[in-house]
């Protein structure tokens, strides 16, 4: 059983570090885990610091793609790897790797496709008020599409089976959570949530820059997945 923990990276070489350091390498269940890297046209010396770091595979977007692109290429490069599961976790180390067996054991158990890591928003002390109901606004809007109960719908620590990675397209250029979600409802595929720690903030969100421009381009994703699965509803 192959586990690979991908981590989608834009100028993360101050933040790469403690991130990888945070993942273990020995799993219950788990034969061989491996970490693999996308740069997402990084200025800055992320490239070099994974290297120095071993990180076991490094890809390299030669210009900016933006998340959601990135996340697909890593998730295309994790299944011609062999991943059985692949975990997808945050460079900027906001997500605990220690969590990793927690986030992986449903489906091991095999009682999930997909796990989605609950930041339990509400506790989180870093985050702004605006954002903990943005995110709440977010996650209600996609639980209400995806007909799926969970909790944190734009976490972007997730645990995903090589089967239902194989039946993903992510097509969005802004953000995977968000269309994830409402694919694996509409196709069936068993999605679980389980709580999770996260660390202080290192530095700003790279998404959430403009409240105006998250909100649009949130509902903008949200409608285009809806009417790509249901446009006999939304058209009629």
């Amino acid at each position: 059983m192959k586990l690979i923990v991908q981590i989608p990276c834009y100028n993360e070489e101050e933040t790469l570090p403690a991130t990888v350091a945070d993942i273990p390498r020995q799993i219950e269940g788990i034969d061989e885990v491996e970490i693999l890297i996308v740069s997402d046209g990084s200025t800055d010396r992320t490239v070099e610091v994974a290297r120095e770091l071993g990180i076991d595979h490094i890809l390299v977007n030669k210009n900016n793609k933006g998340l959601a692109r990135t996340f697909r290429i890593g998730l295309d490069a994790c299944l011609r790897l062999g991943a059985d599961i692949i975990v997808n976790t945050d460079g900027d180390n906001q997500y605990e790797g220690a969590d990793i067996p927690l986030l992986i054991q449903p489906i091991l158990d095999g009682r999930a496709d997909i796990v989605v890591g609950d930041r339990m928003t509400s506790a989180v002390s870093h985050f702004s008020p605006m954002k903990k109901r943005l995110q709440n606004l977010g996650s209600f809007a996609v639980r209400s599409l995806s007909e799926l109960d969970i909790p944190d719908a734009v976490s972007g620590y997730r645990a995903i089976s090589r089967d239902a990675a194989l039946q993903l397209n992510i097509v969005s250029t802004f953000s995977y959570t968000i269309e994830m979600l409402i694919q694996a409802g509409k196709k069936g595929l068993a999605v679980n949530s389980v709580p999770i720690r996260t660390n202080p903030k290192t530095r700003e969100s790279h998404l959430f820059k403009s409240i105006p421009k998250f909100i649009e381009r949130l509902l903008t994703t949200m409608a285009r997945m809806y009417a790509m699965f249901q446009p006999l509803r939304v058209f009629f």
